[in-house]
Formats: C-alpha cells, structure tokens, sequence
C-alpha cells in the first residue's frame, strides 16, 4: 500500500513519526507518502476535518485509483473529538468510507502501525472481484 498524506493537525506529526526511523513503516512495503493521489491507494486521515476541507478531501479520494482505503486516524477524524461545532465535521465518515478507526488524542505511531496491520488483514480477506 502506497499512503497518501492528508495531516490536518496533530495526528500528523505522530503519523511522520511512525514514518520516522524508530518506527518504520518501510519494514511494511510503504517507502514514502505520496502527495498524489493517483499514486497512492491508501489515505490516512489525520486530525480534524473543517467543513471548508471536507470538499477538498472528498475529491481527492475520488481521484485516487480502485482499489482504495481509508484510515480515519485519531478522535478528531473519527468521531470530531473535542470540537462539538458546527465548522468541524463529526467523523470522516460522513466524507469518505472509512474502513479503519485508529483511536486516541493522538494516537501513537504504534496504534497507526497496528491500524495499519488491521486494514492488511483486511484486504487480505477480499476478493479482486469486491474491488469492481
């Protein structure tokens, strides 16, 4: 899986760190996020989504290429964290599919990894037929 980088706030900087060298996530096949998203097939989410950005967001996974996947990565992503108002939206979900929920405020660079490891099992369990 090639990620591409979509770091809004702080979930950000724990995400290079889990790219970063202590961590790694090379040892897993992902060398470099892609800043296109035609070359990547995995979007990591991470921070708060401003209503403003949600458009943005949304045709971004609508260029990368089938199959694809989302991590929604941190409280904020995932379910509008501390911010209950109306300029943040109240999970990534309601933009984008999500298939994988990485909790905390920020998660670690472990429980991405771990996120990460779920979404690998994951696929390894689909079809090429269900990416049609």
């Amino acid at each position: 899986m090639w990620p591409m980088l979509f770091g809004l706030a702080c979930c950000a900087i724990e995400m290079m760190g889990a790219q970063a060298s202590h961590y790694d996530m090379s040892r897993f096949g992902m060398e470099l996020m892609r800043a296109s998203p035609r070359q990547s097939d995995l979007m990591i989410v991470a921070g708060r989504v401003a209503r403003k950005m949600g458009p943005v967001l949304r045709q971004l996974y609508d260029q990368m290429p089938d199959p694809k996947w989302v991590i929604a990565m941190g409280d904020c992503a995932s379910c509008g964290g501390i911010f209950n108002n109306y300029a943040i939206v109240q999970g990534v979900d309601e933009i984008v599919p999500v298939d994988v929920y990485v909790a905390g405020c920020p998660p670690r660079p472990e429980q991405l990894i771990d996120g990460i490891m779920t979404l690998h099992e994951k696929v390894k369990g689909e079809k090429i037929a269900d990416w049609a």
